[in-house]
């Protein structure tokens, strides 16, 4: 069998059926707040998110050469922009990007850093992990202030510091997930810097040496996400919300990992739904009325 070739994967096994992906929306941070949106906004984001997760899939779960996949992917997403053939959740992108006017280059980075992730899995430094956060995770928020027709540079600015946020809060509540498929994001000079081995990631409980990286590591994530409030303060209307949801489910994720003491190696602590809506309400406020309507 070709390896090379995204119409031979095993779309039940990967997960990649548009139904199955969308329905994992429900518990991640992107589509949370598409319940106030628009239906074409609704549209245009999901055709976004269904990209990211089976570009994700194709990254975590391929058989075969996942680079070789990862190419076809790219050559089906240029394809289908001009009208040519490819997957189902291409062909249902492509429509949103003639219709909004999205640039390529941000899926681009979300197809490389997939490809970074066969052959990168430690990072030395923090600087080369928001490296890697500007591959997978900041094109999507670039992509959603297309969609709301909101990307201005400032914007853009704040909002690569919440998507990067949001990406290290994930790595931080999956550690023992990421250790088991043989990645490790915390940063090597951090390891070292609190006395940390690898092997101490491989237990079931963390210890204090652990939990005080983490606790340094939530701090610089919190401190990313707080600059969503600026972000939230120059938007109006359903944009609005929609990011003040995204700012509020990375702290709302950051609060349950310390919640629970930092011990994330007995599984990913996520927040209840009564914490998020508690964080969107602070967030909401804390951000004020929109900036053009300020007295």
């Amino acid at each position: 069998m070709h390896t090379g070739s995204l119409n031979l994967l095993d779309a039940d096994r990967l997960e990649l059926a548009t139904d199955v992906i969308a329905a994992r929306a429900h518990g991640e941070n992107f589509p949370v707040a598409l319940r106030i949106l628009s239906r074409d906004q609704r549209r245009h984001l999901l055709a976004i998110y269904r990209f990211a997760r089976l570009t994700d899939q194709i990254g975590d779960a391929a058989s075969g050469d996942r680079l070789a996949l990862l190419d076809d992917l790219q050559r089906q997403l240029d394809s289908a922009v001009d009208g040519g053939s490819g997957h189902p959740i291409v062909q249902t992108l492509a429509p949103t990007i003639r219709e909004c006017s999205l640039p390529i280059e941000p899926f681009h980075r979300l197809i490389e850093a997939n490809r970074q992730d066969q052959v990168k899995h430690r990072y030395a430094t923090y600087q080369e992990l928001l490296g890697y956060c500007e591959l997978s995770a900041n094109p999507v928020g670039e992509l959603v202030l297309h969609v709301f027709g909101a990307a201005t540079r400032e914007r853009l600015r704040c909002s690569d510091a919440v998507c990067t946020g949001l990406q290290l809060v994930e790595h931080w509540q999956d550690v023992a997930e990421d250790f088991a498929a043989g990645r490790i994001y915390l940063p090597s000079e951090d390891l070292a810097k609190f006395g940390c081995q690898e092997t101490d990631l491989a237990g079931s409980l963390a210890n204090s040496a652990l939990k005080e990286l983490l606790r340094f590591e939530l701090d610089r994530a919190r401190g990313l996400l707080d600059q969503g409030i600026p972000l939230i303060r120059s938007l109006r209307g359903r944009a609005r919300l929609a990011i003040c949801g995204f700012v509020a489910g990375g702290r709302a994720a950051a609060d349950a990992i310390e919640h629970a003491s930092y011990n994330v190696l007995g599984g990913a602590p996520r927040p209840r739904r009564r914490d998020f809506l508690r964080r969107f309400v602070a967030v909401l406020f804390n951000a004020g009325p929109p900036a053009e309507t300020r007295t």
